[in-house]
């Protein structure tokens, strides 16, 4: 015995922010001490910033670098 479906089942894509997640998002958008980046990036402090941090990674006693192991 043979079927055959004349139509084809589908369904919409799962949008995860549409039980009220949008408008909760853009109402804390709205709010006057929101986080924005209108300021920009101040590379040289950013460098300066992730330096201090390697440098201090290479303080650690357990730091080791992949090209030491044997």
């Amino acid at each position: 015995m043979t079927f055959h479906l004349l139509k084809s089942i589908s369904f919409r894509p799962i949008d995860p922010i549409d039980n009220g997640l949008r408008e909760e998002i853009i109402a804390e958008q709205q709010e006057p001490d929101a986080i924005t980046f209108e300021e920009g990036l101040d590379e040289g402090q950013s460098q300066a910033f992730w330096e201090n941090v390697e440098e201090d990674i290479h303080k650690d006693p357990e730091w080791f670098t992949f090209d030491n192991e044997e």
